[in-house]
């Protein structure tokens, strides 16, 4: 048996039982893991995959039991190579990020700016995507820690604590009317067509949920997932904008005007996520407490330990 074999296994099953989509994502051919999967089989005495001619259809009952001790094993393995980064003086460790446009592009810097003063000989990679695409790199180990506002509570493989909350603001040129109009309601803001996150991105649920709740149907004429390109189309007077707080600077967006709207939309809390099974290198704490500063070494360890599962929000 074969590390390389579990692999195999694992990213047929990652991939939907395509054989062929394995073989490209790990760079080799599709009859090699097909023949690597068989002899793994053979080796076992039991059948994995359930198969119509040559496609894979299914799992069996042995496999299921063996593609679960496949991902632990793999799991491990990895864990290993955690622990000789940890104690290796940091000479060649890799720290993995996946997160949202939104938290990269204005929550991630000062705080990447502090860990690499920290830590100068890690290296880092940060991948931008949906929230559900965060919660799937990291689940499936491509990444070491997801960030995101959405989506990430929902897998139990994967431990994630709170970070800060923050709220929407409503944002527009300078001079439009929605400006008089105050307190600011949402009929007033249906009134106009509205510019805000794609449907998964952002607390985008609480903005939806804000006006059904009041039976509204805003106009949504135009979404994105990159807060300045929201900006950019209501700077062109093409609506309103709906953006996360963090998203305004007054400096920098001087064309346009930002009104509070914590009385309209529910709040948003920003949370970080890693495989329950992950070996944490002192480096991750380290991060983690620099993005949070309530999530010590101390009280993340403890919600590993099912002690205590929000630490502070």
């Amino acid at each position: 048996m074969k590390l390389q074999q579990l692999r195999y296994l694992v990213e047929v099953e990652r991939r939907g039982l395509s054989v062929s989509a394995a073989a490209d994502a790990l760079f080799t051919s599709q009859p090699g893991v097909s023949k690597q999967i068989g002899l793994l089989e053979e080796e076992l005495g039991v059948t994995i995959f359930e198969r119509s001619g040559k496609r894979l259809t299914g799992v069996t009952a042995p496999g299921t039991v063996v593609l679960a001790m496949a991902h632990r094993i793999l799991s491990e393995t990895q864990n290993m190579k955690r622990v000789g980064e940890d104690y290796a003086a940091e000479s060649s460790g890799m720290l993995s990020i996946a997160t949202t446009h939104t938290q990269a592009r204005y929550t991630l810097p000062p705080v990447i700016r502090q860990f690499v003063g920290r830590h100068p000989r890690i290296r880092l990679h940060i991948q931008q995507g949906s929230p559900v695409q965060v919660a799937a790199w990291v689940l499936e180990g491509s990444a070491d820690l997801g960030i995101a506002t959405e989506a990430l509570d929902r897998h139990a493989e994967l431990l994630t604590l709170p970070c800060f909350q923050w709220a929407h603001l409503v944002v527009t040129p300078r001079g439009h009317p929605l400006l008089e109009r105050q307190p600011l309601t949402l009929a007033a803001l249906a009134e106009y067509p509205l510019i805000t996150y794609d449907a998964t991105f952002t607390g985008r649920s609480h903005i939806d949920r804000a006006f059904e709740r009041q039976s509204l149907r805003p106009d949504v004429m135009l979404t994105a997932i990159d807060s300045d390109v929201i900006k950019t189309y209501v700077g062109l007077g093409l609506g309103v904008g709906i953006i996360a707080e963090m998203a305004f600077d007054p400096a920098r967006d001087d064309a346009l005007a930002a009104l509070p709207a914590t009385h309209l939309f529910e709040g948003n809390t920003t949370r970080i996520a890693f495989r329950r099974d992950t070996w944490l290198r002192g480096y991750d704490y380290d991060f983690m407490e620099l993005l949070a500063p309530q999530l010590t070494r101390r009280m993340v360890e403890a919600a590993q330990k099912g002690e205590g599962a929000d630490p502070g929000l």
